[in-house]
């Protein structure tokens, strides 16, 4: 597999991984049960298909951490500013400044 096609798995990965958690927990505030109960069984399927996905390929995904962090790491972020409000801070940027050189660091040393 090329790198460009695992890297597309991976982030495609890391948006259901997040996303499903996002579903989640808008399940968690919403008004009526039917509407929890949707987005959380959307949220579960979510959440499978992120699993399936992240374990089909034959890698080992072990030496490919370094690069999953730093997607879900990016798009948390962009998830909880876009669809939670959340404010990016100081703390958030040194630690994301951390995990994508941790990243990088786990990527390229060979």
């Amino acid at each position: 597999m090329g790198k460009w096609a695992t890297f597309g798995i991976l982030l495609v990965c890391a948006l259901l991984e997040a996303g499903g958690d996002a579903l989640m927990r808008k399940g968690m505030h919403a008004g009526s049960a039917a509407t929890r109960g949707g987005l959380y069984l959307l949220g579960a399927i979510v959440l499978f298909s992120y699993g399936w996905l992240v374990n089909r390929p034959p890698w080992s995904f072990g030496s490919l951490l370094g690069v999953y962090v730093v997607l879900f790491f990016v798009v948390a972020q962009a998830l909880g500013y876009f669809v939670f409000g959340d404010r990016i801070t100081m703390p958030i940027l040194v630690g994301g400044a951390l995990i994508l050189s941790g990243g990088l660091i786990m990527t390229v040393w060979r």
